[in-house]
């Protein structure tokens, strides 16, 4: 992969970061404000999404292999424009949840093949900059997206209001649409240029001589068992993720917030995870080190719980600094190791993010049971996926004892 294709790379995964963002964190909101959602039916809708998310991501990964990664993102952003041009128009809860379904099952063909292609032909030396590179860009696109979201709603509110006379309240949540159409779009021709462009530096190349490129070392036991781990790990963390995502309108209401200053005050923790990003990219002495991973899922676990139980906002936002580091931090294993063991890049690919399929959907599957069986309990759900957590913190455990 010629080196300013690649970087090209990133700014794709920039702009979809964003979209995806904005609409899948603010669909919540408005499956709240205008289908009565609460969070019990918020949990069950993720769940599902989650499971969609699974089983299409592990097979978007074998795709990427197998038809090309360009097909594969071309597939992608014209699965995820249909879809969200879709959801403008349609007016039912049943319609919105397909629609989302179809903007899940796009998203799949790109995070694997975007992750295979920043990481394709790298040596041991170089993944890791490549690696982080990819950490931070997602993420700060993916902070920026869910602080200024409730903000769009808002501005979008007013102008319809104002200039189309639509009294309608939830009329400001087209944005969450139209937007990243817009940006899917722009994404879907970008894609089309790079393929050109790849294909004639390819070409190009062919009258070169080729430096014998840099044999990857073959991964090691004691390698492929930290990638074992990090697989388990970093789908337990997607757990609490989308359990927190799927209930942040509670909170919010809890907390009287409408969803712009519930975007200011919950979306502290992705600004925690982008500095997580940046400083695990610059310093590596973490890579193959048991006690970070475990460090980072206990953690993880405590600041979870406190989160969704957090009696003032004050609680709220210093939970989410631990729940920011935790997650940065067992993602990054995941992706990492991933990525530096073996050399299916786009399948192992496709497996990273079919494991974080796993945990959108268990976690809230869990915290939604929770919920229907314990009514009285408004933190049955808390309790029990954060059970669920303790769960995983022990297979960690067994797989540490074992590999030792």
């Amino acid at each position: 992969m010629i080196s300013r294709v690649k970087f090209s790379c990133f700014s794709l995964e920039g702009i979809n970061s964003f979209a995806v963002v904005l609409y899948f964190n603010y669909l919540y909101f408005f499956m709240r404000d205008r289908f009565g959602f609460d969070n019990k039916s918020n949990l069950a809708l993720a769940a599902f999404l989650g499971l969609v998310y699974a089983i299409a991501a592990w097979q978007a990964g074998k795709f990427a292999r197998h038809k090309g990664c360009f097909n594969a993102l071309k597939l992608g952003f014209g699965i995820m424009a249909a879809s969200l041009a879709a959801g403008i128009f349609l007016d039912t809860a049943a319609g919105q949840i397909a629609a989302a379904s179809g903007v899940t099952i796009g998203m799949c063909f790109i995070w694997p093949t975007l992750e295979a292609l920043i990481s394709d032909g790298e040596t041991a030396e170089r993944l890791p900059h490549f690696v982080g590179i990819y950490n931070a860009v997602w993420a700060v696109t993916n902070a920026f997206a869910y602080f200024i979201g409730g903000s769009l709603i808002a501005v979008s509110a007013i102008f319809t209001q104002k200039y189309l006379h639509d009294s309608d309240k939830t009329a400001g949540y087209k944005i969450i649409f139209a937007l990243p159409l817009v940006l899917v779009l722009l994404t879907l021709g970008w894609t089309f240029w790079l393929q050109r462009q790849a294909t004639e530096l390819a070409r190009a190349a062919l009258n070169k001589p080729k430096p014998e490129p840099a044999a990857h070392p073959p991964a090691s036991p004691r390698a492929k068992a930290f990638l074992r781990m990090a697989w388990m790990a970093n789908p337990f963390a997607y757990i609490a993720i989308q359990t927190l995502i799927a209930v942040i309108p509670g909170i919010a209401a809890k907390f009287h917030l409408s969803p712009m200053f519930a975007g200011f005050a919950c979306a502290l923790w992705c600004f925690v995870r982008l500095g997580a990003f940046l400083a695990l990219w610059r310093w590596t002495n973490w890579h193959y080190k048991f006690r970070w991973l475990v460090t980072a899922f206990v953690l993880l676990i405590l600041s979870f719980a406190t989160i969704l139980m957090s009696p003032n906002l004050i609680v709220l936002i210093v939970a989410q600094i631990f729940f920011g580091w935790a997650a940065g931090l067992l993602y990054y294993s995941s992706l990492f190791y991933s990525m530096d063991v073996g050399e299916a890049s786009s399948e192992h690919g496709g497996i990273h993010e079919a494991a974080i399929g796993v945990g959108n959907c268990l976690g809230p599957a869990i915290g939604a049971l929770s919920l229907q069986f314990l009514p009285q309990s408004p933190n049955s759900g808390a309790i029990a996926v954060s059970a669920l957590l303790l769960c995983g913190c022990g297979g960690l455990l067994a797989i540490w004892k074992t590999t030792r």
